[in-house]
């Protein structure tokens, strides 16, 4: 009862006023407050609309990486249960909106207890699942109270965690014991969660289930996939910067310009994928290659007789087609790890590619787990970036040896989606 009432009479307001005042700076946190309003009555809507199934399963998630996650889970269960989805940033949006197996899906509302009541009064769920780590608490108390199970799939928690401090520990505690079951992704984060948990039976290992997502995808790409229009080729080795945010492409646009200054030919190409393509972020980009003299052309300018010998860099404007792109790599870096937290580094791996990455790796535990196999390596400096590529491109056998090691770390990994349907069945 203690945390309950600091929880709800102290922290949400100030996490309220936070959001807010954030919003005034930030363009996405303003979406998100856009996407807020009216979600009651959207929800309404859609759930009058829905299969009139026994079941309902509700999938919440943060973001883009969670939701996939989730995928496997949901498509699944997907013939015999409703599904409802809610998501915290408004950067999933498009991915849910374009979904098939979703009988629902909003904005998760403020975590107040109204608005929970309110949730499960519509929602009515059988069972709520959270992805990896956005735990909401009056959602997890008003569930439990109404003896509604509640599952963490793909948990982890790393091992600096503030939920694992002193303070944090005691108040995570009070959200943690009315979670039916913990699956996480390895022993080391089953060991963290038995700390937060009452019992040893809450929490189970089965795997990250975004292994199957991303192995599935690069086994479905043909070796004679087309990526671009009519008989565009490269002549030269291919570097691709993934899922890109300014941060990254500072670094990445230095290290170009050494190897272009010091490589003997052939300079590889860039091939730049930025996080979010908006026309204001790739108008950014241009400004930037502009003012160091690298020339540049974007996806969307490609035609059947473009010559690209002479370019640079290719600028993807567009989204959905990097898991398929790293096929072309010679060398990846994955992008998000000098900005705040690496994206998905499992699938330049699945495509067999040596992968650098900045230091800002910790949210991923396949990032760690690539690195201490030696399929992957961390750069701080646009110096080093530029060393190891040069090192790589210089030797294919390397190259090859290292890309098998993290395909197979892939390999080694799957099942997690047949291990976590066992337990999650249980509850659905």
């Amino acid at each position: 009862m203690f945390w309950r009432f600091i929880y709800n009479v102290f922290a949400l307001p100030v996490m309220f006023i936070s959001f807010y005042v954030a919003g005034m700076f930030n363009r996405k946190i303003r979406e998100g407050i856009v996407g807020h309003r009216q979600i009651f009555e959207k929800l309404k809507r859609q759930l009058k609309d829905a299969r009139n199934l026994e079941k309902t399963a509700w999938f919440h998630f943060t973001s883009v990486g969670e939701f996939e996650q989730a995928k496997p889970l949901i498509e699944a269960i997907y013939s015999e249960t409703r599904i409802v989805l809610t998501f915290f940033s408004p950067s999933v949006t498009p991915n849910v909106e374009s979904y098939l197996y979703a009988d629902a899906s909003v904005f998760l509302p403020f975590d107040t207890s109204h608005n929970a009541k309110r949730l499960i009064r519509l929602i009515n769920p059988t069972c709520l699942i959270f992805s990896r780590y956005d735990i909401w608490p009056n959602l997890v108390w008003k569930l439990a109270k109404n003896e509604i199970p509640v599952v963490v799939i793909a948990g982890t928690i790393h091992p600096s965690s503030k939920r694992l401090g002193k303070i944090g520990k005691s108040f995570f505690r009070s959200v943690h014991r009315f979670i039916t079951l913990h699956c996480v992704l390895s022993e080391e984060d089953a060991t963290r969660f038995r700390q937060l948990c009452i019992s040893d039976n809450q929490v189970v290992v089965t795997g990250d289930t975004r292994y199957e997502q991303v192995y599935q995808r690069a086994i479905s790409v043909e070796p004679d996939t087309e990526f671009f229009p009519g008989q565009t080729t490269f002549q030269r080795p291919i570097f691709i910067a993934g899922s890109t945010y300014a941060d990254d492409e500072k670094v990445t646009f230095v290290a170009y310009q050494i190897l272009r200054d010091t490589r003997p030919e052939p300079t590889p190409h860039l091939i730049l994928v930025p996080h979010e393509p908006t026309s204001a972020r790739v108008a950014e980009i241009q400004v930037e290659l502009d003012k160091r003299k690298i020339s540049y052309l974007c996806y969307s300018e490609l035609s059947g007789e473009t010559d690209f010998s002479d370019i640079d860099v290719l600028i993807v404007d567009t989204v959905g087609i990097l898991a398929k792109l790293y096929q072309l790599a010679d060398v990846a870096f994955v992008g998000g790890s000098f900005h705040g937290s690496v994206h998905n580094v499992m699938e330049p791996a699945a495509m067999g590619k040596p992968i650098i990455v900045g230091p800002t790796i910790q949210n991923a535990y396949e990032a760690s787990q690539l690195l201490e196999k030696g399929a992957a390596k961390v750069v701080h400096t646009p110096q080093q970036m530029a060393s190891v590529i040069f090192d790589w491109l210089d030797n294919k056998e390397e190259r090859i040896i290292i890309g098998k090691i993290g395909r197979q770390l892939i390999e080694d990994n799957l099942g997690a989606v047949e291990r976590t349907l066992r337990h999650l069945r249980q509850y659905i």
